[in-house]
């Protein structure tokens, strides 16, 4: 079942899209053999006509668009010829080659009488699918040495899960012995952030408190993603390019944005369509197999709330993300230069004070007034009646409209992105492939700034109540100046509330490093995180040459389990929303990358594996079996 907007299902697509065997040579088989040239004469005559039109539409256009009343996306793609692949016969155009696999499998479950995960409304509750959802599973691999590898899954979930990553790793070592080479270390379980799919599967009990739902389908169909993607493994290329997507995001916590230094900020305000508040970057990776050259899949990161789809939205699905996949595998299938189960990954960034509802948050309460820039509040002082509102918020359709719309916009430039690298390709280059995890306690972390002062974390606190445990003063003193609600790193009854103990994790392939979140980083701290690794990794990583490729950093997530909001200092001192769901106190992304620095060394291409995690006994609880249902 689609999202409800109408995308001409029914209509035949044109022959030069659809690669469909010629109606005119299946219609005139028992014909005479004259007749069964003329007609398949006037079908390569009219093929021909076809390709002339999309050259001419290239040629004036140098865009692409999607045409109004058709049933599939029609391209014209920056010179790109829809009907081929570019000249890749060089191997120096492809860069070195790499084990590669994708696959995909629906991780729906139940979508009625089960709560949505991602708003906290337990009257949020399924009453049916409006999309299925899927986990996405891309394996990367050196040729040479195959044990060298990593996963990197992509759910249609709200976010990774410590539980469900437990479910997965677990299952796969009941795989058998082809399977031993996946472990902690180089699972990454990544969530696209929707707010739109069944919840009940989380291993803490703070989120899910709010919801019951479907942990075994989540599992189960990562994992056959993940076999899916191990069982199609083969040699192949893989590139990389940056574009920029307009229109499908904007900063929702501006007025915590605007306390990162000025000179900060004017690094990243280019224009005033990308004025740096949030990240206009989608980066893109294409996999390609060596067999035949044909492409397998792309997997992108572009931060964007998965958010279109709205509270009172009660069918499943999997939010702008979803739909962006969505297209983007439904606009390759006629394309000779695809393989049949081609696999588009649409990854979350650092989405944390990042909205899809890009016209703004407005009081719906007659005034007609927009929302209070400092702090989201009505006239009533109150936030309740604050509303934000996506491209096409009039249509009363819980948001599906908007989502649409949302996914639209990402998987248009990607899809462009894409036609550019099959044309000119940017190669990953070097046979390195690493991948590092550990789980750090965030609880009392005591480390050194980089101006030399001391700094430690907290135990887990959000915004000071007694409701259920008074914090000392000494958590109410670390935390400052957050108020706190709820001091839920000290609370253990029935079972660990939030995590203390934090996922951090490394992937590396070739000039490709990407940082796997466990927690929703906000625009500037995700930034700040990538550039202290990019930093950090030019010196360390690769040697000093004029052909030596420059880092690519991105940053995924958030993944493994869910350590909700990751702020700059400045953000939260200001204590917005996501200010005040920094868990660890206002060191919290300080830690984060003082941790991920001390372990890049396991990323360097001679390294030894870093040690399996049973050697080092440090394990955060799995409570997939005493999980509380709500």
């Amino acid at each position: 079942m689609s999202l409800s907007h109408d995308d001409g299902a029914g209509q035949r697509p044109p022959p030069y899209l659809a690669y469909d065997e010629p109606e005119d040579c299946q219609q005139t088989i028992r014909e005479k053999p004259s007749s069964i040239w003329r007609a398949c004469l006037r079908w390569l005559v009219n093929l021909l006509g076809y390709y002339c039109a999309i050259s001419f539409v290239i040629a004036i256009s140098g865009n692409w668009e999607i045409l109004p009343g058709s049933s599939l996306l029609q391209w014209t793609t920056h010179g790109a010829p829809p009907l081929g692949s570019a000249d890749n016969s060089k191997p120096d155009l492809l860069g070195d080659r790499y084990l590669i696999g994708v696959g995909k499998a629906d991780i729906t479950g139940p979508v009625v009488e089960v709560n949505l995960m991602g708003y906290a409304d337990p009257k949020q509750v399924g009453t049916g699918l409006r999309q299925r959802i899927y986990s996405r599973a891309f394996i990367v691999g050196n040729v040479d040495r195959p044990e060298e590898r990593f996963v990197y899954l992509v759910l249609d979930t709200q976010s990774g899960d410590t539980a469900v990553r437990y479910g997965i790793v677990n299952g796969l070592k009941e795989l058998g012995p082809a399977y031993d080479v996946y472990s902690h270390h180089n699972i990454a379980v990544t969530g696209t952030h929707s707010h739109s799919g069944p919840g009940g599967w989380l291993n803490y009990l703070l989120p899910q408190i709010t919801s019951k739902g479907g942990y075994r389908a989540i599992v189960d169909g990562a994992i056959l993603s993940i076999r899916r993607a191990h069982e199609s493994l083969q040699p192949g290329y893989l590139s990389v390019g940056t574009t920029k997507v307009y229109g499908a995001n904007i900063n929702r916590s501006l007025f915590a944005y605007l306390a990162n230094p000025e000179e900060e900020r004017a690094k990243y305000n280019t224009s005033a369509e990308d004025d740096g508040s949030v990240e206009k970057d989608l980066t893109l990776v294409k996999f390609q197999r060596a067999s035949d050259l044909k492409n397998i899949g792309v997997l992108t990161w572009f931060p964007t709330h998965g958010t279109s789809l709205l509270g009172n939205n009660t069918l499943i699905a999997g939010d702008n993300k979803g739909v962006a996949a969505y297209l983007f595998e439904k606009s390759v299938r006629p394309d000779l230069s695809a393989a049949d189960d081609f696999v588009a990954g649409f990854s979350q960034a650092n989405v944390g004070d990042t909205s899809p509802n890009v016209l703004g948050a407005w009081c719906e309460d007659g005034s007609g007034q927009m929302c209070s820039f400092e702090n989201s509040t009505c006239s009533d002082g109150r936030s309740q009646a604050c509303h934000a509102r996506g491209p096409f918020f009039r249509v009363e359709d819980e948001g599906a409209s908007s989502c649409f719309e949302i996914g639209k916009r990402q998987f248009e430039p990607a899809r462009a992105l894409y036609g550019l690298l099959k044309v000119t390709p940017i190669p990953i280059h070097g046979k390195t492939v690493k991948a590092f995890h550990t789980f750090h306690n965030m609880s009392d972390f005591t480390f050194t700034l980089s101006n030399g002062t001391e700094a430690r974390t907290c135990p887990a606190a959000l915004v000071v109540s007694r409701l259920l445990k008074d914090a000392t003063p000494s958590q109410r003193a670390c935390h400052h100046p957050k108020p706190i609600l709820l001091d839920v790193g000290e609370i253990h009854k029935p079972y660990d509330w939030t995590p203390n103990l934090a996922d951090i994790q490394l992937f590396r392939v070739g000039q490709l490093l990407i940082i796997i979140s466990p927690g929703e980083a906000t625009t500037m701290a995700g930034r700040r995180w990538k550039s202290a690794v990019h930093t950090a990794a030019a010196a360390s990583l690769f040697p000093s040459s004029p052909n030596t490729p420059d880092p690519v950093v991105v940053l995924g997530g958030p993944a493994n389990s869910y350590t909700h909001y990751i702020t700059t200092e400045e953000e939260y001192a200001i204590q917005r929303y996501e200010g005040a769901s920094t868990l660890y106190g206002p060191h919290t992304l300080a830690a984060y990358i003082n941790v991920t620095l001390s372990s890049l060394h396991h990323l360097a291409a001679d390294t030894p594996p870093p040690p399996p995690h049973e050697e080092v006994g440090v394990f955060p609880p799995d409570n997939a079996n005493v999980s509380m249902s709500f």
